[in-house]
C-alpha cells in the first residue's frame, strides 16, 4: 500500500464505521463516467509520453488523488460486506 493509500486509509476509518450494506454496495458501484475515463486515458497516455502540460499535469495529478481516495472507500466497503451477515 502506498503511503497515500495508508494515509487516506487510516483518515478514512470512520467512514468505514458508518457505512451500512446498502451505502458499501453504492460505493461499490462508483464508476467514472465515460466523458471522465476518456479524459484520463488522454492524460495517462499523455504522461506515458513525457508530454503533459503544467495545467494537464495539476488535472491529472487531482484525478489520480480523487481515484485513490474512491478506491480506499471501495475498500472499505467490500470489508463492510464481507463482514456483515447475510440478511
Amino acid at each position: 500500500m502506498s503511503q497515500q493509500n495508508a494515509i487516506l486509509d487510516r483518515l478514512l476509518d470512520p467512514v468505514s464505521r458508518a457505512l451500512g450494506p446498502d451505502a458499501a454496495k453504492r460505493l461499490l458501484a462508483l464508476r467514472a463516467d465515460d466523458e471522465l475515463q476518456h479524459r484520463m486515458d488522454e492524460l495517462a497516455d499523455l504522461a506515458n509520453e513525457g508530454q503533459l502540460s503544467s495545467a494537464e499535469r495539476s488535472e491529472y495529478e487531482a484525478l489520480v488523488s480523487a481515484v485513490a481516495v474512491v478506491s480506499v472507500l471501495q475498500a472499505k466497503a467490500r470489508t463492510v460486506l464481507a463482514t456483515t451477515p447475510a440478511a
